[in-house]
């Protein structure tokens, strides 16, 4: 095997582990009745936070999750795409990729709320979708910004 072809076999690997993370995560094992069972002891213990308080804190670390879930996948969908659809000039970073890699995270999205739209302990939320595909914009904006400013500088910009 070459190594592109190695590289793009890499970049698709780890994206589908990622998708498989998603999937296990979109069933009634992480409903916010087991994550709560889990962190709600944990932070008592660490914070003496009361029910009360976890509630609204267990809500903020649940769409954090969304967030970082979704930003990481469309992350790994760019690189993904960025081996698999190479262009001229060998740019780090294009609006072909993140668009392609924006609207895959979408797409998983919506998959991923309609799933649980089926499940008794989960609910299929609109909201989320959209949360979950703005994590992804942010993403692609984070990786655009990286990338601007990790060029190497001219001798005589320096």
């Amino acid at each position: 095997m070459s190594s592109d072809r190695h590289e793009v076999l890499k970049a698709w690997i780890a994206a589908i582990l990622w998708l498989i993370v998603i999937s296990i995560e979109s069933t009634s094992f992480a409903s916010a009745h087991n994550t709560g069972r889990i962190l709600y002891p944990l932070l008592h213990f660490l914070f003496g936070l009361s029910r009360a308080r976890f509630e609204h804190w267990h809500f903020y670390i649940r769409k954090g999750g969304h967030v970082f879930g979704y930003g990481l996948l469309s992350i790994l969908l760019f690189r993904a795409w960025r081996e698999t659809l190479p262009v001229i000039g060998d740019p780090k970073w294009t609006f072909r990729w993140a668009n392609v890699a924006v609207l895959g995270t979408a797409l998983v999205a919506s998959l991923d709320e309609w799933h649980q739209s089926f499940l008794p302990s989960r609910t299929g939320r609109w909201e989320d979708v959209v949360l979950d595909t703005c994590a992804g914009v942010g993403a692609q904006l984070l990786l655009l910004l990286y990338w601007s400013w990790s060029k190497p500088r001219s001798p005589a910009s320096a």
